[in-house]
């Protein structure tokens, strides 16, 4: 048990810091990303997390233990990642700025996001954790779309920093440790769901709900908002019914 413990915090720290440290090299290298080619992407990983919270996670949940265990699971994710979004606001800022002040205050909005995003990890490694206790190959897809979800939350944080010109190898530190925190939370999801069936349910049921919230309050209407056309309904359309055919292919 030890053993995997130990491969499912790997991967769920990979996931954190190549997902915040992708989107920082992004930004030191290139500065810009189609904006069309995120609204897809962006979109695409919020078809697939749907389609494996409604067909995986939340099901199992309720298998595991019951209606009740899973809908507390459910709501406890939804809650703890509303709790943070309004505590440890980790994106939408704007860079249109000049002077020494102003870019004192973006050094200090970066390192802000950076911590935002970090507090935001932990939870959502928790859904990792879950999701690979009970199928690897889920896990790991949830692994890597959570990476996909953290990369835009990079470059914002990225941004900033480069806008307050601290060094390019201090932003893809600062933006690489952000992730860190994902690694713990997908151990403690491991760890929490190997307890019992009752915590197995939860766990999954919490998994869901971050899942959820993450999907509708970010994932979504950052597709949209960054679209050119339908790129958002496609990419989300995509998203689903890849993801539906995959857990059904696993199966």
């Amino acid at each position: 048990m030890f053993e995997y413990l130990a491969i499912i915090t790997v991967i769920g720290l990979l996931s954190g810091v190549l997902g915040t440290g992708s989107g920082g090299l992004f930004v030191v290298l290139f500065k810009r990303i189609k904006e069309s080619s995120l609204s897809v992407l962006l979109g695409f990983s919020a078809g697939v997390m749907v389609a494996i919270t409604f067909v995986e996670l939340i099901p199992e949940s309720i298998e595991e233990g019951s209606l009740f265990t899973g809908l507390v699971g459910l709501v406890l994710g939804i809650v703890v990642l509303g709790f943070l979004d309004f505590n440890f606001p980790h994106k939408h800022f704007s860079f249109d700025l000049n002077g020494s002040a102003e870019k004192a205050k973006q050094l200090k909005t970066g390192l802000l996001l950076s911590v935002g995003i970090a507090m935001h990890n932990l939870p959502e490694g928790v859904a990792i954790g879950t999701a690979l206790l009970v199928n690897f190959e889920v896990g790991v897809t949830l692994a890597v779309l959570m990476a996909i979800h953290n990369f835009p939350e990079g470059m914002a944080a990225a941004t900033a920093m480069g806008v307050g010109e601290i060094k390019n190898s201090r932003i893809l530190l600062v933006t690489a440790l952000a992730g860190v925190p994902m690694g713990i939370g997908a151990f403690i999801g491991g760890a929490l769901g190997g307890v019992s069936e009752i915590a197995l349910s939860i766990s999954l049921g919490f998994a869901g709900g971050a899942m959820l919230y993450i999907v509708f309050d970010e994932l979504i209407p950052d597709s949209h908002r960054r679209a050119t056309g339908h790129t958002a309904i496609i990419g989300i359309l995509s998203g689903i019914v890849i993801g539906i055919t995959f857990i059904e292919l696993l199966h």
